[in-house]
């Protein structure tokens, strides 16, 4: 890391004020009314899949997810999340993924943003991504694994420090599509989708984790990039 990036990182790491895990339930049920049996969904992660950036845990990321694939598979979905601001791929693989007290259809693993912040090596994501799908698939039928979230585009940092992660981010990506190959898992890489994260009313008041509007954003788009997978599989 350059120095300018450095010095950013360390301005960031003292006066970015990250959104806290918002309030509410963190399990429910999109289309309860539906007569047809429900998809039982898990997402397991960081601060997107905890929430953080909207009031309500009804405003975040899974259940997002769980209204467009009720739409798509014209089936109720039974959601859940377990997620934690800060969370590391190690910290699902040690701390989430037990929690899932449960077998699910579909699991959703979303972490990696939190592995670049604290600069752990692409041996230690290997590894941690590797064990943690392993857990994964003998608590879900499906596991979809996500890149990181698109850290390079959040305006509560530096440009130097942008274009660093965005290398990082690069690295991380590359490796996790070869270890879910590895594993037999679907890899959505999402750091390079677009999902309007170069908008303003993406992000939360904090500048860091997405809106509302952002999670809707990006639930649609992961909709988009597994409806033919989903509705071949799990309708």
């Amino acid at each position: 890391m350059n120095v300018v990036a450095a010095a950013e990182a360390l301005w960031a790491q003292h006066t970015i004020h990250l959104d806290p895990e918002p309030q509410g339930e963190r399990r429910g049920v999109v289309n309860a009314d539906d007569p047809g049996d429900a998809l039982s969904f898990v997402a397991v992660g960081d601060s997107m899949i905890a929430g953080c950036g909207v009031e309500n845990q009804s405003e975040g990321f899974t259940p997002a997810m769980a209204s467009v694939f009720s739409d798509m598979l014209d089936r109720p979905v039974d959601w859940r999340a377990v997620g934690k601001l800060g969370a590391t791929m190690r910290r699902v693989r040690y701390r989430l993924l037990p929690q899932v007290d449960h077998h699910a259809d579909l699991m959703v693993l979303c972490a990696g943003s939190n592995d670049l912040m604290a600069r752990r090596t692409i041996a230690q994501w290997r590894d941690d991504l590797s064990a943690s799908i392993d857990l994964a698939k003998g608590r879900a039928d499906h596991v979809v694994v996500f890149s990181a979230a698109q850290l390079y585009c959040s305006p509560s940092l530096g440009r130097s420090l942008r274009h660093v992660i965005a290398d990082m981010t690069d690295e991380q990506t590359q490796t996790s599509r070869e270890i879910c190959e590895q594993h037999g898992v679907r890899f959505l890489d999402m750091t390079h989708e677009d999902v309007h994260a170069d908008r303003d009313d993406f992000y939360a008041h904090d500048h860091f984790h997405p809106s509302a509007y952002g999670y809707r954003c990006m639930a649609e788009r992961v909709g988009q990039m597994l409806g033919g997978w989903m509705t071949s599989e799990l309708r």
